[in-house]
């Protein structure tokens, strides 16, 4: 392989761009510029407030950093000073003017990479689900960004799966990072990338690298990212396991960077020495890892900042101005398009096991409206409007107990790749199915339809052609899960439904998650793996 040492002005930022900046585009392990020129991320996490670096929020609000252009004319400047050609942004509002915040970041030369969901749609670790309303809300996302040519991409999750307790979720994730290359693909002229931005969990990183990276590359990982925090003061690239890190992803067969890096410890941020961004760009690196993204711009309590945001001024801390000494010495070796020809093959899908919970060669359906419509149409027993969300939970629980094959059709089982045509859909097309099909299994008794008042009978919708043939393959689809259902069930349940059922509260049917899953499954026997 050819190198050459190249300026940052070139190969790390382009900060003097006065039109459009071209877009970025892969090849093998490695990102360029239109232009033939390596392009290593020297990035930034340009976010307040946000669920990231392993954190947990709930509340569902966030603040949109592309949608605030006086925040951006402050900050834009002292991004570029860093020599930034990259920022990380962790959710933004897809119904929001981002064009100022665009604009001001493509003039100095900044990329961006987003994650595509937001505190309230994402794929939860303890619930997890691809359905119609996350499709809806990644999509949107992609459908805003990708009028801006300097967007590169985007995380279809961050540290969702974060310990060997929910490897299932993972499905999920990649069912999304599938969907979401498949809109690009119909919808986008330009190549952008969908990736997964991974933490640094001994017992799962092995495998989860690999699963991302494996089998049909139509649903497999653009790029890895990597929030890695091993790196911390004083250190070496062998002891802080940046060389074990490097080895293991010599063979990858997409690019790696790292999507948070920046430890803090042992004296905070202020005490940061940026000893591993030196490394990170230098010839024991840039072979195999093409740059990465401090964590943050932004001082909070986490003590991560680089900057303190103090009224409507920004204030650099200490640890921005050792960064900014360390980024005016960098050089990253670098090669051109046309020198690079890569060798390296996708990996083999990690085998079922203690640690890993996930079949390789399956996923769970693409998100389909159209048949959730369909099928709520065709049903004979529903909801009643009256039915708050929050009550879902005795019916689901019940039902799933008493019958499980009734719920079948919205189930999933990670490590036998079997589920059900409708555990796409919305809660209450969900419930409908459940519900519907129960009273089928009762032989339509009237009493199988009433669960006081909350569901009640009505006459099925004919279905056109198209309902027709799209019900007929999800039935097809719903009888493989209902065998693997049945195979799976331990015990039903017979309790009349005057008497509450012990599982409530596991069904918070909120904004953040269904929680159906965990029920259903608790319903059915230990045997069917929770979603």
């Amino acid at each position: 392989m050819l190198f050459s040492r190249t300026s940052l002005v070139s190969a790390l930022l382009l900060g003097e761009a006065s039109a459009a900046l071209p877009p970025i585009i892969m090849k093998g392990t490695k990102f360029f510029y239109e232009n033939g020129t390596q392009f290593f991320m020297n990035g930034i996490a340009y976010q307040q407030d946000s669920a990231a670096a392993g954190g947990e929020t709930t509340s569902g609000k966030f603040t949109d950093p592309l949608a605030n252009g006086a925040n951006c004319r402050r900050d834009v400047p002292l991004l570029k000073a860093l020599r930034t050609n990259t920022i990380r942004t962790y959710a933004i509002n897809p119904t929001a003017d981002h064009s100022e915040c665009m604009k001001l970041l493509d003039d100095a030369g900044i990329y961006v990479i987003s994650d595509l969901s937001e505190p309230s749609l994402s794929v939860n670790r303890d619930d997890p689900r691809w359905n119609v309303d996350l499709y809806e809300r990644y999509t949107s996302v992609v459908k805003e960004l990708s009028q801006y040519s300097n967007v590169i991409g985007f995380f279809a999750g961050n540290e969702v799966t974060n310990n060997n307790t929910n490897t299932p979720a993972s499905a999920y994730v990649k069912a999304a990072v599938r969907d979401t290359k498949a809109y690009i693909k119909d919808n986008v002229s330009r190549w952008m990338g969908v990736g997964y931005a991974a933490n640094d969990d001994p017992e799962i990183r092995t495998h989860i690298a690999d699963y991302f990276n494996c089998g049909d590359q139509d649903a497999a990982i653009d790029y890895w990212g990597y929030n890695i925090y091993e790196w911390c003061g004083d250190s070496t690239f062998e002891k802080s396991g940046y060389k074990t890190q490097v080895d293991f992803f010599r063979n990858y067969s997409v690019p790696v960077f790292f999507a948070e890096y920046g430890c803090n410890i042992p004296d905070g941020a202020a005490g940061r020495i940026w000893q591993e961004t030196t490394a990170l760009y230098s010839d024991q690196m840039t072979d195999v890892i093409s740059g990465g993204i401090v964590y943050m711009y932004f001082q909070e309590a986490n003590d991560y900042g680089l900057v303190k945001i103090q009224g409507s001024s920004a204030v650099t801390q200490k640890d921005y101005n050792a960064l900014k000494t360390r980024m005016a010495s960098v050089s990253p070796s670098s090669t051109s398009l046309t020198a690079y020809t890569p060798t390296n093959s996708p990996q083999a899908c990690p085998e079922l096991g203690e640690d890993w919970a996930v079949l390789g060669s399956t996923l769970p359906p693409k998100p389909d409206s159209s048949l959730c419509d369909c099928m709520f149409e065709s049903l004979s027993c529903v909801p009643a409007k009256s039915l708050s969300v929050k009550d879902y939970g005795d019916i689901f629980g019940y039902i799933c107990g008493a019958d499980p094959k009734a719920c079948s059709g919205i189930s999933g089982n990670t490590t036998t790749g079997v589920y059900g045509a409708y555990s796409m859909c919305n809660a209450t097309q969900q419930l409908g199915h459940v519900l519907d099909a129960y009273y089928k299994n009762q032989n339509s008794a009237s009493t199988a339809c009433d669960f006081k008042g909350q569901a009640l009978v009505t006459k099925a919708a004919a279905a056109n052609d198209q309902c027709k043939a799209a019900l007929a393959s999800a039935s097809a689809a719903n009888s493989i899960a209902a065998t693997a259902t049945g195979a799976a069930a331990t015990g039903t349940s017979t309790k009349n439904f005057a008497a509450p059922m012990p599982m409530k509260n596991l069904f918070s049917l909120g904004d953040v998650a269904v929680g159906l899953y965990a029920a259903v499954a608790m319903g059915i026997g230990a045997g069917m793996i929770v979603l």
